[in-house]
């Protein structure tokens, strides 16, 4: 049979511009139909009709081969195409169905002519939904090139390559170029419109067809479904009464017959995926449980010989006088270990809810991170419960260096209060240095403090103004220590005895001096189990482990005093 031209009728598996994708064998059912061949898709005027198509269903969607009439209309348009000045079809389908974004059937009810002002690939002229499942009209252009033909040639016609698309404005775009240049949010606003115009056709008593390309409206036909100029002043009068813009097109959607309004005004993108944690400053959680010594065992038994009495010291001998044993003390003391522990549940349903990010992993990340900074602040000043509490961890078990006994843990005093805080900096600094004379712990120590202390001694000056400290290095060094960490978790931590209140101000110590065991199995783990009854997923995470200091004197607390 002769045919005039030939070209795609729709390409499969080609993700169209509103991000709908022609699924393969979509139109199979109609492969060797015959069905008009018409101008921009004006099937409802006879003399529009150019001539017919006869279609083939293929792989990779669905070809057209095209015969035009000898009328008018259809020399005309021969014409047109052999001079290059048409390139392009389009098809009308309805009984559209749709699988999420894929369109999975149709029937092709004609094939129009189309100027090639629309843009470059696949685009769907329709974005009425009602479903997962749809059925929906719409004019699906896939922009390929038409193939003309001169014989008789049963076989599908070798594809011409793409020419240079017409329409084009003074810089050489295509009006398909320019809409490629929107970015998502608007091109949905377009496809709003669109959708609108469709709608609106519809209320008018319409055909439910778009015969139109939509990038390709006259003057007239732009003038028809928008706001008149009284509707938008209403709304815009109105937005002030009800606080925003947005809030009053909601408002008047439903009389001004505005669909779609949630592409205008779409929801708020979140910007951290997964959320983020507010939380205190955690770098120094990491220097403590990574400084204090490990021991793969719980129970810890500490034992000393005192040796400094005088009834220690070695003794001169009389000839004829008695000898005498030398005297000293044996100081002991025994840590068995607790358990500290993490509990949290999640209901099944928001654990498959939220796909936006992995929540039972950041979920498990917080229960870890919480529980390493209960550990740390146990290690250095208890966790600050009441003894009554039942969460309270046990400083038995885990004894806390700021409240250890005289034998491990050496006090200094702190002179002054924040009346003269340049003068309390000064002594801080001072009573660091005196009370370094007392430590025999091991190497050289750090310095864990407040950063308000820190503060403090970075602003001293001397007699001409000039900071005597530039960083907190060169402070490091005045104290006689390694470095300095700054814990959140000391602001503010006071203890009493009798009417005297110590406000603590700084721990100094080596944390290898301070053991931490576990034994087999005691170790930080992380459980999981379902609740059936309830359809919660619940976490547990827990460690079971001893702390103390293992060296007298191997650590300085620096307070502040003050005397009801």
């Amino acid at each position: 049979m002769k045919y005039d031209f030939s070209g795609w009728a729709t390409r499969a598996n080609l993700k169209c511009s509103d991000g709908r994708t022609i699924m393969r064998d979509a139109f199979k059912q109609n492969d060797g139909q015959k069905v008009p061949l018409v101008w921009n898709h004006q099937h409802d005027d006879p003399n529009e009709v150019l001539g017919h198509a006869l279609l083939e269903n293929r792989e990779d969607g669905v070809y057209a081969y095209c015969s035009l009439n000898d009328t008018e209309a259809g020399k005309t348009a021969k014409l047109l195409i052999q001079h290059g000045d048409i390139s392009a079809l389009s098809i009308y389908a309805n009984q559209l169905k749709q699988n999420m974004s894929n369109v999975v059937h149709g029937n092709i009810r004609e094939v129009s002519l189309v100027l090639a002002g629309a843009n470059p690939g696949a685009s769907i002229q329709s974005v009425i939904q009602h479903g997962a499942t749809i059925e929906d009209e719409a004019m699906i252009y896939t922009g390929e090139e038409l193939s003309i033909m001169h014989s008789d040639d049963p076989k599908p016609p070798v594809e011409k390559p793409e020419k240079p698309e017409k329409n084009t404005d003074e810089n050489g775009e295509t009006i398909g170029d320019i809409f490629n240049t929107l970015d998502e949010k608007q091109k949905e606003v377009v496809y709003a419109l669109i959708g609108e115009a469709l709608e609106n056709n519809n209320s008018e008593g319409g055909d439910n067809t778009m015969k139109h390309n939509v990038f390709d409206q006259s003057e007239e036909q732009n003038s028809e479904n928008v706001l008149s100029h009284s509707e938008m002043q209403t709304i815009i009068e109105d937005g002030k009464r009800f606080g925003s813009l947005k809030e009053s097109f909601l408002q008047h959607a439903e009389e001004y017959g505005i669909e779609n309004i949630e592409y205008l005004f779409p929801e708020a993108k979140s910007l951290n995926t997964p959320p983020d944690f507010i939380k205190r400053e955690m770098g120094w959680v990491q220097t403590v449980m990574s400084g204090v010594h490990h021991t793969p065992f719980s129970r810890i038994k500490s034992m000393f010989a005192d040796i400094t009495a005088d009834e220690a010291r070695a003794r001169g001998y009389m000839k004829g006088k008695l000898k005498k044993e030398e005297v000293f003390g044996l100081l002991k003391r025994t840590t068995t270990p607790t358990t500290i522990y993490k509990k949290q549940k999640l209901d099944r349903d928001d654990v498959i809810d939220i796909t936006d990010f992995d929540v039972v992993a950041w979920l498990k990340s917080e229960m870890r991170m919480m529980l390493e900074e209960e550990m740390a602040r146990a290690i250095l000043i208890g966790d600050g419960r009441l003894p009554s509490s039942d969460d309270k961890i046990n400083e038995q078990n885990i004894r806390p260096i700021w409240k250890d006994e005289e034998l491990y843990t050496i006090r200094g005093i702190v002179k002054g209060d924040d009346s003269d805080k340049a003068a309390l900096a000064t002594e801080f600094i001072d009573q660091s240095v005196r009370s370094m004379t007392d430590y025999r712990g091991s190497g050289s120590p750090t310095a864990y403090m407040t950063a308000e202390m820190l503060t403090e001694c970075l602003l001293l000056k001397d007699t001409n103004g000039k900071r005597i400290y530039s960083n907190e290095n060169e402070v490091a060094t005045a104290m006689r220590v390694s470095k300095i960490v700054t814990v959140p978790v000391m602001n503010n931590q006071r203890r009493k005895e009798g009417s005297d209140t110590y406000t603590l101000q700084a721990i100094i110590v080596n944390l290898n001096d301070y053991n931490v065991g576990a034994d087999k199995g005691g170790a930080i783990n992380m459980f999981d189990d379902f609740d059936i009854d309830y359809n919660q997923q619940k976490y547990l995470i827990e460690t079971r482990c001893s702390g103390a200091l293992t060296k007298p004197f191997s650590a300085i607390v620096l307070e502040t005093k003050k005397t009801a």
